[in-house]
């Protein structure tokens, strides 16, 4: 298992990745930081986008000098993703500056589990706002700039469970089964356009959000995973920067699984 783990860690490069300017949502902490930290290594232009807060102000200082020493470069952009008004004035303002974002990791997301007798409203909502509502709301304002940008590709994290479902996350898995419907949606309107958009579908993967689960569904997760692990942040890292090269010019409106096998 070891030697699995370690594989994980090898980095494939990909020139057009060099200086190609991609905003990622949610980039402050699980696998939005670590797909920022890894785009650092291809020396790309990292936009990373978080809430206005002292703590992510912070934290942003931290993942900025970090991108900055593997060889990136780093932009920021603050706005509560689940405000329409907040996400289009705040993208706009730094287009207009100049600058052409060409990719796009739409990975904030956020869960609220409980099951269907007692799910709030207000638990609902934040769910989709946050996981479906935001990333519809980045795109959208994002595609007049996508007409004009060299080589777009749009990456949206979905989950296994937008697939196959999940006992007591009704909210997260209908907002992650939305996400696969708009890729494949955006993906036929801007293909004429030369605009890709693909979906990934992690499984069990080690983050904060996943270290809230209690061991006995993590052990019961387990035992239907065939590769018999966790996935980390890089196994996916990996497949999102490789579908934001043009090594993968020929994919678009895909829904790829990283689960280890868990939805065989």
């Amino acid at each position: 298992m070891d030697e699995i783990i370690k594989m994980t860690e090898e980095i494939v490069y990909y020139p057009d990745l060099k200086d190609k300017m991609i905003l990622v949502t949610g980039s402050m902490r699980g696998i939005g930081r670590e797909v920022a930290l890894l785009l650092a290594r291809q020396k790309s232009h990292v936009v990373c986008n978080y809430r206005n807060s002292e703590k992510n102000i912070e934290g942003a200082k931290i993942l900025r000098e970090e991108i900055e020493n593997l060889g990136g470069k780093f932009s920021s952009l603050t706005f509560n993703i689940s405000n329409h008004d907040e996400v289009n004035k705040a993208i706009n303002d730094f287009l207009k500056e100049g600058n052409v974002i060409s990719g796009l990791v739409n990975n904030a997301g956020i869960s609220r589990d409980q099951l269907a007798l007692r799910l709030k409203e207000e638990d609902i909502s934040a769910v989709i706002d946050t996981n479906l509502k935001g990333a519809i709301f980045v795109t959208s304002a994002l595609t007049r700039n996508f007409l004009k940008a060299p080589n777009v590709s749009i990456v949206n994290v979905s989950s296994v469970v937008g697939l196959m479902g999940n006992s007591a996350q009704i909210a997260y898995s209908s907002s992650k089964a939305g996400m696969i419907g708009l890729t494949k949606s955006y993906a036929k309107e801007m293909s004429s356009k030369r605009v890709r958009c693909n979906a990934v579908c992690p499984g069990l993967i080690d983050t904060d959000m996943t270290s809230a689960l209690g061991d006995k569904i993590k052990e019961s997760y387990l035992e239907k995973i065939p590769l018999g692990r966790a996935g980390t942040t890089r196994d996916v890292a990996n497949l999102i920067c490789f579908l934001l090269s043009e090594t993968s010019n020929y994919i678009t409106g895909e829904v790829i699984k990283v689960d280890g096998g868990l939805y065989i």
